[in-house]
């Protein structure tokens, strides 16, 4: 009898991905790994997105988009990388820090962003814009702050397609204040400047995203009219980490200054995991299973 031949490695199955995902999430319980096969691809990885998507128990209130590096651009046949943000994790910027709900043992990091709100919907079956077409669907401009969070403390290391396949990275969004005169301004105001623990660690200006945050606008517009979500009047655009993506530990205050313009605080909090969501730590029990 021949010798039994390699196993087969084990297919990449985003419907149990995004249970994963979804679990872990709901009940802020960490993952100690990616849970299943790796996505062999960007396609892959927002197959899962979609699917948690489908499971997600609120409204998208706008989309973030992110720089992929560009030593993989080639390979993944990208440069930019997208996820969603839910209405109930849009935060409105007081004087009070805004607190950011953290997954002990998963990731949580602050990024400077300037974020466009749409005045008008997407045409459906519209996928190639200019950035000059994109800005006039823009009613407003704002300064603001990606909660990029995940249960999965690897998620960044692990690269674009994990960053896909969970939400874009994306947990939450803190609004700032709306920049006077926007359609007008040049890109290299206001500039920005990120504060954790009282050290500075980044600083940028709008200029400091490839092709300025209209160019990111415009992928985002033809990448959800592809996925057969089309951008909606009223929703939130982040256009990418101006600054930088910083770590942010539990009890640590975080400081984004938009020049003379605005200051946003946050502050990391740690959530007690739920009982009855997410299962177990390593996340081995999906969300309606």
């Amino acid at each position: 009898m021949s010798a039994p031949g390699p196993k087969s490695p084990p297919a990449f199955d985003p419907a149990a991905v995004a249970r994963r995902f979804v679990g872990a999430r709901r009940g802020f319980r960490p993952l100690s790994g990616f849970p299943g096969a790796l996505p062999a691809d960007m396609a892959q990885g927002y197959a899962a997105q979609e699917a948690a998507l489908d499971l997600w128990p609120d409204a998208v209130a706008g989309w973030k988009v992110g720089r992929i590096p560009a030593e993989l651009q080639a390979e993944l046949g990208a440069a930019r990388v997208m996820g969603p943000i839910f209405r109930e994790n849009v935060w409105q910027a007081e004087a009070a820090p805004t607190v950011l709900p953290t997954i002990t043992g998963g990731f949580a990091a602050v990024e400077a962003e300037y974020i466009y709100r749409l005045g008008e919907d997407a045409p459906a079956g519209r996928t190639d814009w200019t950035p000059t077409e994109a800005l006039r669907l823009v009613e407003d401009e704002l300064v603001g702050v990606e909660f990029a969070g995940s249960p999965l403390a690897s998620i960044n290391i692990l690269g674009p397609r994990v960053v896909a396949a969970d939400f874009g990275n994306n947990a939450g969004l803190i609004l700032g204040r709306s920049i006077p005169d926007w359609a007008s301004r040049g890109d290299d105001w206001p500039p920005c400047e990120v504060f954790i623990a009282g050290r500075l660690v980044g600083r940028g200006a709008p200029s400091s995203l490839p092709g300025g945050p209209a160019a990111s606008l415009a992928f985002l517009l033809g990448a959800c009219a592809a996925r057969g979500r089309p951008l909606k009047r009223g929703q939130l655009v982040t256009t990418g980490a101006t600054s930088g993506i910083h770590d942010i530990e539990a009890g640590e205050t975080a400081r984004i200054t938009f020049g003379d313009l605005d200051e946003i605080f946050c502050i990391a909090q740690p959530v007690e995991a739920a009982e009855g969501l997410g299962g177990p730590t390593d996340g081995q029990h999906d969300v309606g299973d």
